[in-house]
């Protein structure tokens, strides 16, 4: 049968099985019709018999120019669709590259030719156009990922096909230009302050105070139009700034030069004015790029002013300027101010608790024994989060002491223990570090949920708690131990006294962080150093406190020892493979200042952790804060440290020197 309808080209019929099966329907009822005819009626049946024979060749001529009609439209159709493949190889804006196992062209259409010009592509190898395809065959793992990379200027998605050995290349550099355009017409937003304006100007004459402004303004101005940013003074010390993201680019080039020229210039007048600026990008909504601007403004002035902080929602700050000291600002108000909140918050708590940061110091200890007292003073029992490991001989010394009075011993309590006892209406209170990483106990911040007293002397970094009750930074102070003591001197003293140790002990605090009251200090500082002797606090018991051991003597000059100058002012010591105490490593850094020509010491050493640890130290002349958060650390402009994990000293040696030679070009 099938024989017979390829012969007569029926292959319609063959293929189809349906349609042969009613054709064959159709021929018996056409035969059982003709018999049946015959039998009842002979001329019907004849006629019937021709009636159908004509139908049957109807039919039969019928299929043969629907299979003659289908044929040529499927020929046509097929032209076509090769045609067009031909056609789409050619013209389409896709460029294809066949190549070799050797990675060596063999093909290319006219497009992939367009885009390298008139160069010959035949027989080139892929890597001479291009590292990066030749590395996604390499590592095309998944045939269907389509990858961005660069030839030259121009911007492709590029495809590989390793079965084929084919390249695809789509170029997408208008997308890339239009998608540059759009980010960098992208509102910025931002403001800046004067930060000592009201201390500069309130013995001012009218006058004098008029011209100031005017010359802070015109400066300002002149910044503004020179980056087409628009600017607009909102008072005497506020202005608000917008612009697109292209123009912040190139502000962020210049370094904000603008820093240096107001503190300069001012100075020239003896009216010595700073700037802080906080600038917020990356968001659609200009009420959360104005939050965005003023918590980087926050942020800027928790580091102690005269820079700029310019950070989006969830992305990481960048940080210009901070070259200088910061300013002494705080008042008596605001230390009352400060008092009264606190002492608020305890009368409102249940349980207190206070703890300082890990590798508890004399600062940090004093602190917690301040905090403990003004519970006291408050009526409110307060607990010590303590860890009695791997502490510097000077904090021994002091907890041994501590040991010595019962009732603050017994204030000492573990974190484990503190995680058991806290409860909904506990209050936790951090004292000389505000980043909760670096906390005695994490964990706790975390289970305190808000309920957080913060005091601390350092910068403020990019780790900051949010949604506290209560936060007192002032990067001014010399220590904390000086705001704590500020702090107890307006507290209610009815219930309970500072004692000899605990006054000796934020006494040593003070001693240490200002190294004997020679870096830091200021007026303040010896404000509190005179009330805390006024209470019993001896300056004897201090220098036993700080007495050095011998063994740590050793060590810390067997560091020195290690001492190489870089960029003629800057001292380097890189440790021996051996562990060393932090405090040893500090007090060499600071040891290091003592000599001649020396502005600013790091030093190296490996920790009890396995991590590299730097100090780093300064007289004021160089930032080592900003050093040190390249490095993934913080502190002061003056006083700074970090911890790299992963490295050993000779290759964070290596990544210092880099970054100290960087610092020097600018």
């Amino acid at each position: 049968m099938n024989k017979f309808l390829e012969k007569h080209n029926l292959n319609l019929l063959r293929k189809s099985s349906t349609l042969t099966t009613v054709v064959v329907v159709i021929f018996a009822v056409i035969i059982l019709s003709a018999v049946v005819g015959l039998f009842v009626n002979p001329v019907l049946g004849i006629i019937l018999s021709v009636v159908n024979i004509i139908m049957v060749a109807a039919l039969i001529y019928l299929y043969y120019v629907m299979d003659k009609s289908i044929k040529h439209i499927a020929s046509d159709m097929s032209y076509r669709m090769n045609r067009g493949e031909q056609e789409a190889i050619i013209n389409m804006p896709l460029g294809i590259a066949l190549y070799d196992d050797d990675k060596k062209i063999q093909w290319v259409n006219p497009k992939f030719q367009s885009y390298f010009d008139d160069r010959d592509l035949i027989d080139v190898s892929l890597a001479d156009l291009s590292e990066e395809i030749v590395k996604l065959i390499d590592e095309n793992e998944d045939q269907s990922d389509v990858v961005e990379i660069s030839i030259g200027d121009n911007g492709y998605e590029a495809f590989v096909n390793e079965e084929l050995k084919t390249v695809y290349l789509y170029d997408i550099s208008k997308y890339n230009t239009i998608e540059k355009t759009y980010d960098g017409t992208r509102m910025t937003m931002g403001q800046i302050f004067l930060d000592n304006y009201d201390e500069v100007t309130q013995n001012m004459t009218d006058r004098t105070r008029s011209n100031l402004n005017n010359f802070v303004t015109n400066q300002l101005t002149n910044w503004a139009n020179k980056y087409g940013i628009y600017l607009k003074r909102l008072s005497s010390d506020r202005y608000i700034i917008m612009a697109y993201m292209k123009d912040l680019q190139s502000i962020e080039d210049s370094e904000f030069s603008i820093l240096d020229t107001i503190r300069e210039e001012t100075l020239k007048q003896n009216s010595p004015l700073t700037l802080s600026v906080g600038i917020g990008y990356g968001d659609e909504s200009l009420i959360k790029l104005a939050k965005q601007a003023q918590s980087n403004l926050d942020l800027a002035l928790g580091r102690g002013g005269d820079q700029v902080v310019i950070k989006s929602e969830n992305g990481r700050a960048r940080f210009f300027g901070g070259k200088s000291n910061p300013m002494e600002k705080r008042t008596r108000v605001r230390a009352r101010m400060i008092s009264q909140a606190l002492q608020e918050v305890l009368v409102n708590a249940g349980k207190v608790y206070v703890m300082g940061h890990k590798r508890t110091d004399m600062d940090s200890l004093g602190a917690c024994l301040g905090i403990r007292k003004i519970a006291e003073m408050n009526d409110r029992e307060c607990k010590i989060i303590f860890d009695d490991e791997n502490l510097h001989s000077d904090v021994q010394r002091l907890r041994d002491e501590l040991r010595k009075e019962e009732e603050i011993n017994d204030s000492f309590i573990t974190a484990e223990k503190a995680n058991e006892e806290f409860d909904e209406n506990s209050l936790l209170i951090m004292v000389d570090h505000s980043k909760p990483s670096i906390s005695v106990d994490s964990e706790l911040f975390e289970k305190a949920d808000g309920r957080v007293v913060l005091i601390d002397h350092h910068r403020r970094g990019e780790e900051f708690p949010e949604n506290m009750m209560l936060a007192y930074i002032e990067p001014y102070a010399s220590s904390t131990c000086e705001l704590i003591t500020e702090i107890i001197e307006y507290q209610p003293k009815e219930k309970a006294k500072v004692i000899k140790i605990e006054a000796t002990a934020m006494l040593a605090g003070i001693t240490v962080d200002t190294r004997s009251f020679s870096l830091r200090t200021g007026t303040r500082t010896f404000d509190a150093a005179s009330y805390l002797r006024s209470i019993g606090a001896s300056e004897l018991t201090v220098q036993e406190l700080l007495k050095e051991s011998i063994d740590s003597f050793i060590e810390k000059n067997k560091i020195i020892e290690s001492v190489e100058m870089i960029n003629d002012n800057i001292a380097l010591c890189a440790a021996d493979d051996k562990v060393y105490d932090p405090v040893i490593v500090a007090q060499a850094a600071d040891t290091l200042l003592t000599l001649s020509d020396v502005e600013a010491s790091y030093v190296i050493a490996k920790r009890s952790d396995k991590s590299i640890g730097i100090s780093a130290r300064s007289l004021g002349s160089i930032n080592v804060q900003i050093v040190m958060e390249k490095m993934g650390g913080g502190g002061h402009l003056s006083n700074a440290a970090t911890q790299v994990e992963g490295q050993d000293v000779s290759e964070v040696k290596q990544q210092l020197v880099e970054i100290l030679n960087e610092e020097n070009e600018k």
